[in-house]
């Protein structure tokens, strides 16, 4: 019994020095050896932004999905938007011995449309007579130095909710309907590609570069109406024609066929949009908001003047520089009289967009950012940590003060999947920024204590 004492007795001793050895607190671990000197501390700070609406003479706008149509928003302006395009001629492609032609058409299809969807509209088309090869992609190009505006090839009345559609299913199994805007075109038309066609040789009908020299397209806007928009998925020339296969049938008879040569403007070929806007109210200086808008519209020009905070940005490390954009809803809430707040915005220095959107560059993190997808719920953009901006241009100007002023533009992306694994579920890659040719519009705040920069600093 005494020796189990003992052992309690001893047990008890080691127990108390240890105690006793460790009386330091939780959160001085890692001090109580460290210079206070050299001790971590974190700052935070908050740098007001300063901004205006600046506007845009037109933007690169290489697409295949042209935009047509013309509306007038009752907060963001008037938009019309028009295209000219060549069309693609494979090789071997032509007409049939004998052929006659019958009829001529232009179908221009769409799935996607905005506005007064039941509002009459007019479609005209007329004929490009000089070449369109080697012209810049830019919204500001004028169709009347490419095009014959004397009188046009056709016309037609259209809504955007036409009657004439077909029903058809996309890559997921969804049925879709494409509508589609037909346009009857002169007989002498499709007579002139025939006459071409039956030229030794064929003439210039035998493959696209020499097709569209002798071609040069066509030219589609609208001339009545202002009320409905429409994204075009596919613009088709169709020449209907007949012939005669002798001995064709099953029975050995001459038998008269109908059929047609369809081309298509494609990727292949020049298509471009042209943009007239009126932005002349968005430009009106304010204390409150600015305004991004598109196609080829408005853009916020952001001022962050971090000349401001230069001691700070000198002495200290800036480890986080949180930016969020905040949208004002308008007035209007009928979502059919409106333009809807762009997806993405573009956070580019002014410097460095010359070249961005022609050179299919992406966000690089210093010099241009991509906004998460616009929240509906917070009404907000909001631009993940942008300290690399702020610390690449510390090292640039190299300790002297300096501000920096960085352009908001409404853009399209698009990302894909990357490959899902065993051990991984996949993510999302960007592989495209585009300017966004679709109607898209926000009001932005500036007010002071709503458009800033948020940052913590850390030194030792």
């Amino acid at each position: 019994m005494k020796l189990k004492s003992l052992y309690k007795a001893l047990i008890i001793t080691f127990v108390a020095i240890l105690t006793l050895s460790c009386n330091d607190t939780l959160d001085q671990v890692g001090f109580t050896v460290q210079p206070g000197k050299d001790r971590l501390t974190v700052g935070m700070a908050t740098l007001n932004l300063q901004a205006r609406t600046v506007a845009t003479d037109s933007v690169y706008a290489k697409t295949k999905y042209p935009v047509l149509g013309e509306y007038i928003d009752p907060v963001f302006g008037s938009i019309k938007s028009e295209y000219m395009g060549e069309f693609y001629f494979p090789e071997g492609a032509g007409f049939s011995e004998g052929a006659s032609i019958d009829s001529v058409r232009v179908v221009v299809s769409y799935t996607t449309m905005m506005g007064d969807t039941l509002a009459p509209m007019e479609l005209s088309v007329y004929e490009v007579t000089n070449s369109l090869r080697g012209v810049d992609d830019y919204t500001n190009v004028d169709p009347a130095e490419f095009a014959d505006m004397s009188a046009p090839l056709g016309r037609q009345v259209f809504t955007g909710k036409n009657s004439t559609y077909s029903i058809r299913s996309t890559s997921t199994g969804a049925s879709i309907k494409v509508y589609d805007i037909n346009v009857a075109m002169p007989v002498t038309l499709g007579e002139k590609l025939l006459a071409e066609y039956n030229k030794p040789g064929h003439g210039q009908m035998v493959n696209p570069d020499t097709f569209r020299m002798f071609f040069p397209g066509l030219y589609f806007t609208t001339t009545y109406g202002q009320s409905t928009i429409v994204n075009v998925d596919i613009t088709s020339l169709n020449v209907h024609y007949h012939y005669l296969d002798k001995g064709g049938s099953s029975t050995g008879q001459d038998t008269i066929r109908n059929t047609a040569l369809r081309l298509n403007i494609t990727p292949e070929v020049t298509q471009i949009n042209h943009i007239r806007t009126n932005n002349n109210p968005l430009l009106v200086g304010n204390a409150t908001h600015t305004y991004v808008k598109s196609p080829a519209g408005v853009n916020t020009e952001i001022t962050f003047p971090l000349s401001q905070m230069h001691d700070s940005l000198k002495s200290q490390a800036l480890n986080l520089a949180n930016l969020t954009v905040y949208a004002m809803p308008d007035a209007i809430e009928n979502p059919m009289v409106k333009v809807s707040p762009p997806d993405y915005l573009l956070l580019v220095n002014r410097d460095s967009l010359s070249g961005f959107f022609e050179n299919r560059k992406l966000r690089d993190n210093i010099t241009s950012f991509l906004s998460n997808k616009f929240d509906a719920t917070t009404y907000s953009y909001k631009f993940n940590n942008i300290s690399t901006m702020i610390n690449h241009y510390n090292e640039q100007f190299n300790g002297e003060p300096y501000d920096l002023v960085y352009y908001l533009i409404p853009v399209r992306t698009t990302f894909v999947s990357s490959q899902q694994s065993y051990y991984s579920s996949g993510s999302t890659v960007l592989t495209d920024i585009y300017n966004q040719m679709w109607p898209t519009g926000a009001i932005l705040d500036k007010r002071e204590g709503n458009l800033k920069l948020e940052l913590i600093f850390s030194n030792f």
